[in-house]
């Protein structure tokens, strides 16, 4: 079982991004090229070579993909209906709503390698290329709303919403990149997630959090607490094998994207709000991703 330092380096690179931000030359102007660079080029092309990297076939894993979908759908609905509370800020709710259902998929792949090793990537990628679409799609639709912006207009030119269609497309097709490409990809890929967190750093006000303490909470109740439960009740349910429900409850404990707050600030939504809950999040899923799993073992 994944230990709970297994989060730790990403902790890591938070801090140091708030630390290079606050405290050198390189300040709030650079970080703010940094930001569009990871959003417009990094990220993007890491979800389409990681989609594109393993074959898929969800009808032979329909009860694993299913469950996943389920998983997503819920922290989506859930995070939504938090929209209804009285009193709930239009700006902190469309910012911070992505970070209840939205996952980390570089950490979900290398702990889907620990636990389940070459087939356990595979099922994770799976479950990636299935729900990162549905994700960035439900995490667009609140900032395009509340920003004013034309719905399917965003849509069309989000690159992370293309670029993880364009892979699942591909995928699906049985294309495949010449050698040389992929391994471009990747080492371009490869500077999205250190990049990012420190951006998120960069970015870092937890004060903000003190704006709404209580959706705060509630955001990351369903993304640490609500979502495993359901993940482990589905699993058990379904009966899927041991390494199976191994990954499935792995994949909804994970912490939230760390590419929200990059997402946020450039759609115009509250940047430090989410920032303190992609912190908070990588820091609670440090416990909360280990003890998922032993809950799992002891109930099934």
């Amino acid at each position: 079982m994944p230990d709970a330092f297994l989060l730790l380096p990403d902790f890591v690179l938070i801090v140091c991004g708030f630390l290079v931000c606050r405290y050198t030359a390189l300040n709030r102007p650079v970080w703010d090229g940094a930001e569009r660079l990871v959003y417009y080029l990094l990220f993007p092309a890491l979800l389409f070579a990681s989609i594109l990297r393993y074959p898929l076939s969800p009808g032979a894993l329909l009860p694993l993909a299913g469950s996943g979908v389920a998983v997503c759908g819920a922290g989506i609905a859930l995070a939504y209906a938090l929209r209804l509370w009285p009193g709930v800020d239009p700006t902190l709710h469309a910012s911070g709503a992505q970070t209840a259902f939205r996952f980390n998929s570089y950490i979900g792949l290398a702990l889907a390698e620990r636990l389940a090793g070459t087939q356990g990537v595979a099922w994770i990628a799976l479950l990636i290329s299935l729900c990162v679409p549905l994700c960035n799609v439900a995490a667009v639709w609140p900032l395009a709303r509340h920003g004013g912006h034309g719905y399917l207009r965003e849509l069309a030119r989000n690159p992370l919403i293309l670029a993880t269609g364009a892979g699942l497309l591909c995928n699906l097709l049985g294309l495949r990149l010449p050698e040389i490409a992929t391994i471009t990809l990747g080492r371009i890929g490869a500077a999205a997630l250190p990049l990012g967190l420190m951006a998120v750093g960069a970015g870092l006000r937890l004060g903000a959090l003190r704006e709404s303490p209580a959706l705060a909470g509630a955001f990351l109740a369903i993304r640490h607490v609500l979502l495993p439960a359901l993940a482990i009740a589905l699993v058990i349910a379904l009966g899927l094998p041991p390494a199976q429900q191994a990954v499935v409850v792995a994949f909804a404990a994970l912490p939230t994207a760390s590419s929200a707050y990059v997402l946020a600030t450039r759609m115009g939504g509250h940047g430090g709000f989410v920032a303190g809950l992609v912190t908070l999040s990588t820091l609670i899923g440090m416990l909360g991703l280990p003890l998922a799993l032993l809950v799992l073992q002891r109930l099934a």
